[in-house]
């Protein structure tokens, strides 16, 4: 596979995971106070929304590019909604910590 088929395929992926996750960060502010889900904690009304939205959003396209739906997409998709989840809320501040705990660093200037 060529690298530049390939990044292009990681700026999609990247773009429609910012997106989903704009989108559930927006579902859950308007959602979040409703009746009987105001006792939920934002988090989890955050985790089911990103759920529900990230299968319907991969039926949407494979309807649209008129693709064949296959059972690991569905699988996929799910997986991918636990990432969009903690995109969504604020999860890149916690892998940058990580990131930050455990890179590499450069002894010399010690």
């Amino acid at each position: 596979m060529d690298i530049n088929v390939m990044m292009q395929y990681v700026t999609y992926g990247l773009a429609a995971l910012g997106a989903l996750a704009f989108l559930v960060s927006i579902i859950v502010q308007v959602i979040k106070e409703m009746p009987g889900l105001n006792k939920i904690p934002t988090s989890i009304v955050a985790l089911i929304t990103s759920l529900i939205l990230c299968p319907i959003a991969l039926i949407i396209l494979c309807t649209y590019y008129k693709v064949t739906i296959i059972w690991y997409y569905i699988v996929a998709s799910v997986v991918g909604a636990f990432i969009v989840y903690l995109v969504a809320t604020g999860g890149w501040e916690r892998v940058k910590e990580i990131w930050d705990r455990t890179k590499y660093k450069d002894s010399e200037g010690e």
